[in-house]
């Protein structure tokens, strides 16, 4: 008797040409989700298109053409020469003045936000208490906010200077100052401590309510089980209170950097007519490259520069500082 093994030689091998089964294939059900999605985003767009237009018409459009400035050789009455490829980033850095500039920019940005948040923090906390007239109190922190900025360094800058200045008569009266003709505002590093100064003043109303909000989203029985267990009130203030504030104090800090770091007005005010670069900040140097200098293309590589700093250093406060982590996590 013979054994028929066609059959199974053809059946094994038809096995084995089978397709394996796809093991990652779509979930039933998902293109129907997409779709879904794909229509919501359609339905969404009438609402948001506004407003995608109007971040690519004053933020996108903008940095384009900075970009593409930056690589071209413009003259001094905005004539486009042509490519200059890298050379105005190569120009930017052989700028005397950049080192002490940066220098300027680090102290600056670093001095402001770190007085804005320690100052609010106790305002904050000075806010958040009962006591009669509070809210007149509060009223009166949002003034620094609701006054313009411009107007503000400008009344400081001319209540600053010699001989006429309010404030420096005020000084000489009270004995700090012999004669009130001391120029603040003509010494770049008084100027520039000057202009630091106002830069906190004008930046504690939005800093305050911030941390003020934050505050009051503090669990009341989390506080009051503390005490029940016998913390003391710096105890408790520090181990449960601060740590339930790091999200608001981040956010708080994180968008005081970004605009400290891109402020213009103060300290063109406050230091625009001291000669040299002495009380400058990469922002202040690009408005002299483009104002002064009349170098679009060079002020351009310097705007992308400044650009790139403030990404990194948003980037690594995130990245050290986790502000959207939850505390309890």
């Amino acid at each position: 008797m013979t054994t028929d093994t066609t059959g199974t030689q053809a059946g094994a091998t038809t096995a084995s040409a089978a397709p394996p089964s796809d093991h990652h294939a779509a979930p039933p059900g998902a293109d129907d989700r997409s779709r879904r999605t794909w229509r919501g985003t359609l339905t969404a767009l009438p609402w948001i298109g506004p407003s995608l237009a109007l971040i690519a018409l004053i933020v996108l459009f903008p940095a384009g053409v900075m970009i593409f400035n930056s690589t071209r050789d413009i003259s001094q009455s905005g004539v486009d020469r042509g490519s200059a490829g890298l050379e105005n980033y190569a120009d930017v850095l052989a700028i005397d003045a950049l080192p002490r500039v940066l220098l300027n920019t680090v102290v600056w940005v670093v001095v402001v936000v770190g007085l804005t948040v320690v100052i609010s923090l106790a305002l904050a906390n000075f806010l958040n208490k009962q006591f009669p007239g509070r809210q007149l109190v509060r009223l009166a922190v949002i003034v620094p906010w609701a006054a313009s900025v411009v107007m503000t360094t400008t009344v400081v800058y001319y209540g600053l200077q010699p001989n006429y200045g309010i404030f420096n008569q005020f000084l000489a009266d009270i004995g700090i100052l012999e004669v009130g003709d001391y120029g603040f505002t003509k010494n770049a590093t008084s100027a520039f401590i000057v202009a630091i100064v106002v830069a906190v003043f004008v930046s504690l109303p939005f800093t305050t309510y911030t941390i003020l909000a934050g505050l009051q989203a503090v669990p009341h029985e989390v506080v009051e089980a503390a005490r029940m267990d016998g913390a003391s009130r710096s105890r408790t203030y520090f181990s449960v209170i601060l740590p339930q504030l790091k999200p608001a104090l981040s956010v708080a800090a994180l968008i005081n950097i970004i605009n400290v770091f891109n402020s213009l007005p103060i300290l063109r005010i406050m230091t625009g007519s001291i000669p040299g670069y002495d009380a400058d900040t990469t922002t202040t140097l690009i408005f002299k490259l483009i104002q002064s200098d009349r170098r679009v293309d060079l002020a351009s590589a310097l705007s992308v520069v400044n650009f790139a700093i403030v990404i990194l250093v948003i980037v690594a406060y995130m990245r050290i500082v986790k502000p959207m982590k939850g505390v309890d996590e």
